[in-house]
């Protein structure tokens, strides 16, 4: 552990604002001391003991309820202590004042001196909770995820991963692997025995049934990040398409201005919703046409951005107005618009046709899709159809949450046990090859869970943790 670890932490806990409770929590090693001068007794292990908080002439600062819990069974494994005060922020402010106060003060009783207590950093009570053996990086991760969560769906399935559901789908995949690399390197270290390991040891069905299970985790794993990070979807067409009108009817709200006039939305209008717990991030922008027939600059910087836009998107709704559809020169902008978007790349686009209450009887290609966000008709298939862009999987009970880190150390771990299933189809397979493929996938799964953490990947993970957790 790093110096910086071995300090006691203090810090608010609760969020920033006035409420009905606040929270300051402390985490360090011998704080008894400190519990009995910032409440004038001897607190009893896991129990609430309700009193005042005293400053450093006797005299309440607040009345609330103080916890004590001696390492080890505490949040970060350290001496932890929670004091919970009336949530205004000058009372919490007074507390944590005084926290640091008390800590250096040198007491003629002899109790123990904390002069080292400092604020503490974002995430590094969670830190040392991980650092201590309370948690591993995954279900770290899934405490900020859960607070983080912005759907139902994805709150669960953050629950279930800070409980260790993914923990223990990584830990059973590892504990396969190191099954097979002890054969293997059992049978490199005993050449003599001349054991015709591919064969006796079953390896080929045993890096088959192996591959199958990280398949499984990886499928349940990219629908958990999906609920965590949602889907970005870009809202694209000419003026007067129906975008603003098909975002508020999507979100249930009057979220965008709507008028008749060409060119009304002038920036991106931003908001999240849901469908079935996955969140989309649908984005509102400017009409596209050619800069030569943008009314002014202001039209014209909004027509960039509405690029910059659908450049960053992982979905594009191109819209296209029906009452228009046999206007030439307007079939002739949506046609350079599809080729411009076919240019781009990257994004899927699907072609949504509005105002069908106004041509009921149009003809569109199979995958397209007709709405009306007047009457409501097609939005409930046009939702099913972004959940399919998506890559949602209707059903996802056993969902746990997942970050884009995870994935990428599971496509690493799925690329090695490849080339060691390529490896053991040999006739005369090299061992020592097939033994170092299951090494790098065994670690790419341990960087999950934090077997192999290198101290700037923590720094960057418990750095986005808010103070206090």
């Amino acid at each position: 552990m790093l110096a910086r670890h071995q300090d006691p932490i203090v810090a608010i806990a609760t969020a920033p604002g006035r409420g009905a409770v606040g929270i300051v929590r402390v985490s360090g090693k011998g704080l008894a001391a400190l519990a009995q001068a910032l409440t004038g007794k001897t607190l009893a292990p896991r129990h609430a003991s309700y009193g005042p908080f005293l400053d450093a002439q006797g005299a309440a600062l607040d009345q609330g309820l103080a916890i004590y819990f001696p390492a080890p069974a505490s949040y970060t494994g350290e001496d932890v202590l929670e004091l919970q005060a009336h949530g205004g922020p000058i009372v919490l402010q007074l507390l944590l004042a005084r926290c640091l106060e008390a800590a250096a003060e040198d007491g003629s009783d002899g109790r123990e001196r904390l002069s080292r207590l400092r604020l503490a950093e974002p995430g590094e009570f969670t830190e040392r909770a991980f650092l201590n053996g309370k948690l591993d990086l995954a279900q770290a991760e899934a405490v900020a995820d859960l607070i983080d969560a912005s759907t139902e769906a994805a709150a669960r399935s953050a629950g279930r991963a800070l409980a260790g559901a993914f923990s223990r789908e990584i830990a059973t995949l590892r504990d396969a692997l190191i099954e097979l690399r002890m054969l293997v390197e059992a049978t490199l270290d005993f050449p003599e025995e001349e054991i015709d390991f591919l064969e006796k040891a079953d390896a080929r069905g045993r890096l088959t049934r192996v591959i199958a299970a990280l398949d499984a985790v990886r499928a349940r794993a990219r629908q958990g990040a999906l609920l965590r990070e949602g889907l970005t979807v870009v809202l694209a067409g000419q003026p007067n398409a129906g975008k603003s009108s098909l975002l508020n009817a999507l979100a249930g709200a009057e979220l965008a201005i709507v008028t008749a006039i060409p060119g009304t939305t002038r920036d991106k209008v931003r908001e999240t919703i849901q469908i079935e717990g996955v969140p989309l991030h649908v984005v509102d922008t400017a009409g596209l046409r050619d800069d030569a027939a943008a009314n002014d600059e202001v039209e014209r910087i909004g027509i960039a951005r509405s690029w910059d836009a659908i450049a960053g998107a992982d979905a594009v709704l191109f819209l296209h107005d029906l009452a228009r559809e046999h206007d030439a020169d307007y079939a002739r902008a949506d046609l350079a618009i599809a080729e411009r978007l076919l240019a781009a790349g990257g994004a899927q686009v699907l072609h949504v046709h509005t105002k069908a209450d106004l041509r009921p009887d149009a003809v569109l290609a199979p995958e397209a899709i007709a709405v009306s966000a007047r009457t409501g008709a097609g939005l409930d298939a046009l939702r099913r159809r972004l959940l399919e862009l998506a890559g949602w999987q209707p059903g996802g009970e056993g969902v746990f949450i997942a970050r884009a880190r995870h994935l990428h150390a599971l496509d690493r771990a799925r690329v090695h046990l490849e080339q060691a299933q390529a490896l053991a189809a040999q006739a005369d397979a090299a061992l020592d090859l097939l033994a170092e493929e299951l090494r790098l996938a065994h670690d790419a799964l341990g960087v999950i869970t934090g077997q192999f953490s290198a101290d700037d990947l923590l720094g960057e993970i418990f750095g986005r943790f808010c103070i206090g957790k």
